[in-house]
């Protein structure tokens, strides 16, 4: 880490004193001299100490000395790499013995701000009064009644945002067939993009605005650093199924958990066929002989037109995750995650948070793979336009898990995209007299200020755009087909 030569870097590097001899020594004093703030809740830990100060020390490194993928090393995944889900073997009667192996954690770290909502978002009502951690719930518990012997544990990775709430929220579930644990990721200091000093420091008083969580990538160190991980080792668990709370098509399969048991698989990801929606999600590869994720910030700038297109990167990861716990322990100190800069501008300062993704782990397991997964393992609800579509008679509730409604008569999914109007959760509730019938929908805009009347039905293509200063009222009942409305339209219902 010496003689990077960079003198924009140097005031980082006498703050931090990052050398491979040094870093070890220098941990306990940067705990108490770097981070001694007025809330004690906001010191980090060793453990989070440590794990700051060495991706720090990867990203000086590898930002002077980045190296550009070559493409012409790619090649597309065979299905020994790429597994159709069709072709799995249906687990039968061995579900207790496979399902008793198995732990599910959700990352659970995201708040709902983006939807016009407080608290974390696993809170947020998708199914009338049922919010994502209840349908997370629900589902595990259903299996757990089904095979008593299979005790499938629920952990809940939370940011330091988020587990506060979480730790009053999950006490509803007391009474519940689940096991829940929680844990939190780690808590990094925002760096200064121009001086690439953190904005953490020890004569300011503590200000949430300087902190972040370093990415889903993390849930490695923190099931290690919380212990977990040695927890369900002994309880005889051996693999972890991850995904993100608001993924309500990400459910506990047996058979993808049979398949890697049988073939001791250390790493699995599910992915699902693009769609035009999907061109920017990374993909799988076979890179210079190994598996890899590619994502769109790795691909250079003449490729991304190839990169987006359907034709030849046909898949996308889900993150949906199952990971070998043994494998895990055993293998933890070699992963170094691609780190991704994420620029943010925070309270006026124009700053870097260094992040990982947990799915850029897969090159450093072995005998590593991906299933290609129906698009029904794939239900995020990133926006109301989401939500919508949970929300719609396009699915029913089975379980605690969303199933296609068979009166759907295609297999696509409808394309919907609301406008700035919709953005917020209670605006978006008091402009819907009721959720609209999207059975036979292919694609919905909506733009402006329009707002729907009850028990109305969506055919085909509709696009209703109401000019600025005009507003569009479609009335109770309302049957359209076809149809684009433009303008100002207010019909009164009778």
């Amino acid at each position: 880490m010496t003689g990077l030569g960079d003198t924009k870097t140097q005031s980082l590097l006498d703050f931090t004193h990052v050398t491979d001899m040094s870093m070890e020594k220098q941990s306990s004093q940067k705990l108490d001299k770097l981070i001694m703030h007025v809330d004690p809740n906001a010191r980090m830990t060793e453990s989070e100490l440590s794990g700051f100060l060495k991706l720090y020390g990867r990203y000086m490194k590898e930002r002077s000395s980045k190296t550009e993928i070559d493409w012409n090393l790619i090649k597309q995944p065979d299905t020994s790499i790429l597994r159709p889900y069709s072709e799995l073997p249906e687990v039968g009667e061995d579900a207790v013995g496979v399902l008793s192996k198995l732990a599910v954690l959700k990352l659970n770290g995201g708040l709902g701000t983006s939807m016009g909502c407080t608290g974390p978002k696993s809170v947020i009502e998708v199914r009338g009064d049922t919010t994502f951690l209840d349908l997370t719930v629900q589902q595990i518990e259903t299996l757990n009644n089904k095979y008593p012997k299979a005790n499938v544990p629920l952990l809940l990775m939370n940011s330091f945002s988020t587990d506060e709430d979480t730790a009053k929220i999950i006490e509803k579930y007391t009474d519940t067939n689940v096991s829940i644990s929680t844990f939190q990721q780690s808590r990094y200091p925002r760096i200064l993009k121009d001086t690439f000093e953190p904005c953490a420091n020890p004569d300011t008083a503590y200000n949430s605005g300087d902190w972040y969580p370093p990415g889903h990538g993390d849930v490695f160190a923190a099931l290690m650093n919380s212990g977990l991980i040695d927890t369900l080792i002994a309880q005889g668990k051996e693999y972890v199924f991850v995904s993100n709370v608001d993924n309500l098509g990400a459910t506990v399969d047996a058979n993808i958990l049979s398949l890697l048991i049988q073939e001791k698989v250390d790493y699995c990801m599910e992915l699902t066929d693009k769609t035009r929606a999907d061109i920017k999600g990374g993909t799988l590869i076979s890179y210079d002989g190994k598996v890899k994720l590619l994502e769109v910030a790795q691909v250079p700038s003449k490729y991304l037109d190839e990169f987006k297109s359907v034709k030849k990167f046909k898949v996308f990861n889900t993150n949906n995750i199952w990971v070998n716990l043994k494998s895990l322990k055993n293998r933890f100190e070699s992963l170094e995650l691609d780190i991704i800069p994420n620029p943010k501008t925070v309270g006026g300062k124009k700053v870097l948070q260094l992040e990982t993704a947990i799915g850029a782990a897969m090159s450093f397991f072995e005998n590593p793979i991906g299933v290609n997964v129906p698009r029904s393992r794939f239900l995020p609800v990133k926006t109301t336009s989401d939500l919508l579509l949970v929300q719609s008679n396009l699915y029913t509730m089975k379980s605690g898990s969303l199933v296609t409604n068979p009166a759907r008569q295609f297999a696509s999914v409808p394309v919907i995209k609301l406008g700035p109007e919709f953005k917020k959760v209670g605006s978006y509730l008091e402009r819907f007299g009721s959720t609209p019938d999207v059975l036979e929908l292919d694609h919905l805009t909506v733009s402006g200020d329009v707002a729907f009347g009850s028990s109305v039905s969506l055919k085909g293509t509709v696009i209703i755009v109401a000019n600025p200063g005009s507003k569009i009222m479609i009335p109770k009942g309302a049957v359209l087909e076809n149809k684009v409305i433009t303008g100002n339209l207010h019909i009164l219902d009778h």
